[in-house]
């Protein structure tokens, strides 16, 4: 079982929907006392969280000058999705050769444990779940070089990974999916293991690429609303000039 989340690792989730979901827009500077104002903490988890940001490429982090929400081009986040893609389904496909029976064993019980997680909509606790059944592929695969590139990518990805979870009935799909990748390491089919988490990763990068999209105009439509409301502020004031009232 994974160990329990420490403050500083939900405090970093706290602060990773944020920026994702556009209240802390790129290049904003996020200030520690800010920070721990806002979510209700001291400024130490929220020194931690961000040191554990950095590590995702979704901040940057400088000594003296704090940390930035960074920018990061559409082009790069595909890059990462595809090399991701490509090392989960090799660790999948490694597993299918390398696990002990009591590894797939212990993945089948996971596997099955998500599926009343993903039927009783248990947002959470399937997130947690689904960290430790991909992790559970990257110790499988019995290969340190392949897990530590698959840790490291994980880590960059974790904050877009989290978000897809966000779309109405992706837990569902999600189990299923795995449920692919499961079949076939039961089977020793190495081939089928890769394909199936290939196709598990690009069903991800997709369906975060729709929630953003979703996020994005939401975000359209709130700074619309507020644009308004500030105009009927100024048109309303006393002695608005007729430019004000347009």
């Amino acid at each position: 079982m994974p160990a329990s989340r420490t403050r500083a690792e939900s405090l970093s989730d706290a602060i990773a929907d944020a920026i994702l979901s556009g209240t802390f827009p790129p290049g904003t500077h996020l200030d520690e006392k800010v920070l721990a104002a806002r979510f209700g903490v001291s400024r130490t988890p929220v020194r931690d969280a961000l040191r554990l940001l950095n590590g995702t490429g979704l901040i940057v982090l400088r000594h003296r000058f704090g940390a930035t929400v960074r920018t990061i081009t559409p082009d790069e986040l595909d890059m990462m999705f595809i090399a991701m893609g490509e090392i989960e389904a090799s660790c999948a496909r490694l597993s299918t050769l390398a696990m002990t029976p009591g590894e797939r064993g212990a993945l089948q019980n996971l596997h099955e444990r998500m599926g009343l997680m993903a039927q009783g909509e248990e947002r959470e606790a399937y997130i947690a779940a689904n960290q430790e059944f991909h992790e559970r592929l990257y110790e499988g695969a019995h290969n340190a070089v392949v897990e530590e590139m698959a840790r490291g990518l994980r880590r960059r990805l974790t904050p877009y990974r989290k978000a897809q979870f966000r779309a109405p009935g992706r837990l569902a799909r999600s189990h299923a999916e795995h449920g692919l990748v499961v079949r076939a390491v039961l089977a020793r089919e190495p081939a089928a293991a890769n394909t199936a988490m290939l196709v598990h990763m690009s069903v991800v990068e997709d369906v975060f690429e729709t929630v953003d999209a979703a996020d994005a105009l939401a975000r359209g439509a709130a700074a619309e609303t507020a644009r308004a409301r500030r105009a009927r502020t100024l048109a309303n004031r006393p002695g608005a000039t007729a430019r004000d009232r347009r």
